[in-house]
């Protein structure tokens, strides 16, 4: 990987990858990573989406438990072997918890400002993805800041529940548009779930593209584990790019 940059967040600093077309002027996106951690993959991620036309900043969300290198997994490890990958789950799964609405929503502020001050980041609007548990992550981001006028969550998990601080029930303050890929039997964002988000966001009339992907397990574009599905990653890349042509204007 790139060496990583330090940007302040809500409650000290964090390290965050950071990906560019080029020395020009570009729309910003905020990239949410999922469970596993900041690492090649997600730096692969950011740099194909930096491909379209966008400068691209992935923090290190897991920041206030240790280091992007400390939260993902250790050198040796080989989650494209489904045994191991089970076995960090057991590790990762407890930092997700950490990362309540109030933590994530206190983020949000400092991460936008830390990718809005990176050189080259054009004024206006920008746009945000999230993977995993990015996804509810950057449904949040798109609630809190107004400026992000786009934003995608692919196979999300608990985006939408029926608990008191459940992601969706902030839709209506958001104003992007917003393009959701699920994960096919995902028991992270169940049918009933997936409708539950679809109605909050028809109810608040916000632009919205959702599909279940089919025969996709959840993770489905981590391409270093064993959840990878190459149909579903390559159209979840098809359908962000639509997106962020649509509302951002690369």
């Amino acid at each position: 990987m790139r060496p990583l940059i330090d940007i302040t967040a809500a409650d000290g600093p964090a390290e965050a990858i950071v990906a560019r077309p080029d020395d020009g002027t570009h729309p910003g996106v905020l990239l949410w990573m999922d469970a596993i951690g900041l690492r090649p993959r997600i730096e692969e991620m950011a740099d194909r989406i930096a491909s379209w036309g966008y400068i691209v900043l992935a923090p290190n969300t897991f920041y206030r438990l240790g280091t992007a290198a400390e939260m993902s997994p250790p050198a040796g490890m080989d989650l494209t072997d489904p045994e191991q990958r089970a076995a960090y789950g057991q590790q990762s799964i407890p930092r997700v918890g950490t990362l309540t609405r109030e933590r994530t929503e206190a983020d949000v502020a400092p991460f936008v400002a830390a990718l809005r001050a990176l050189p080259g980041v054009a004024d206006g609007p920008i746009g945000t993805t999230g993977y995993c548990m990015g996804a509810k992550h950057a449904t949040l981001a798109a609630c809190v800041d107004p400026s992000i006028a786009a934003c995608g969550g692919f196979h999300g998990a608990q985006i939408a529940t029926d608990g008191p601080d459940s992601a969706h029930l902030s839709l209506g303050s958001a104003r992007a548009a917003f393009v959701y890929g699920h994960a096919d039997q995902d028991r992270t964002m169940p049918p009933e779930a997936v409708a539950l988000l679809d109605s909050a966001l028809a109810k608040h009339g916000l632009e919205a593209q959702a599909a279940i992907y089919p025969d996709a397990p959840h993770g489905y574009t981590m391409s270093d584990t064993s959840s990878y599905q190459e149909a579903g990653a390559e159209r979840h890349f098809v359908e962000l790019e639509a997106l962020f042509a649509r509302t951002l204007g690369a």
